[in-house]
Order: structure tokens, then sequence, then C-alpha cells
């Protein structure tokens, strides 16, 4: 299994942006994870387009499976 991190966070125009980071454990908690994102607006190391993170909107772990098959 792979699983992959989706953080939302708003930005000083008011819009969403989303960072994603793969390869996460699939243990990762939701205390974890509001860790993790009140660090990254502390830190303020992003800049989009739409300005600065400025505050958290969701967050989402998600599963992925992958079948490799055999093809001759």
């Amino acid at each position: 299994m792979e699983y992959s991190l989706a953080m939302t966070f708003l930005t000083a125009t008011g819009l969403k942006s989303t960072l994603s980071v793969s390869g996460v454990k699939p243990t990762l908690t939701e205390a974890e994870t509001n860790a993790l994102m009140d660090t990254i607006l502390a830190k303020n190391i992003f800049k989009t387009d739409s300005g600065d993170f400025v505050k958290k909107s969701s967050a989402q772990l998600t599963q992925k499976q992958v079948t490799k098959y055999e093809v001759a």
C-alpha cells in the first residue's frame, strides 16, 4: 500500500492551496497532521501565486493499492 497526505490551506487572498506529501506512514494520526500543518504555517516557507498560507482548511490521508501484472 502507498499512502499520501493532502493538506489544504487558505492563502492570504482567501483561495485554497493544497500541499501533498507521498510516502507517509499509514499510522499517521490526526494530531500529527495538525502539528505538521501548524509547523508549516509557523515557518511560512511556502509561497504561492495567491499569497502565503494563513489558515488550515482540511487534510486527508489517501491509501492507494497498486497491483502489477506481468504481461508477455
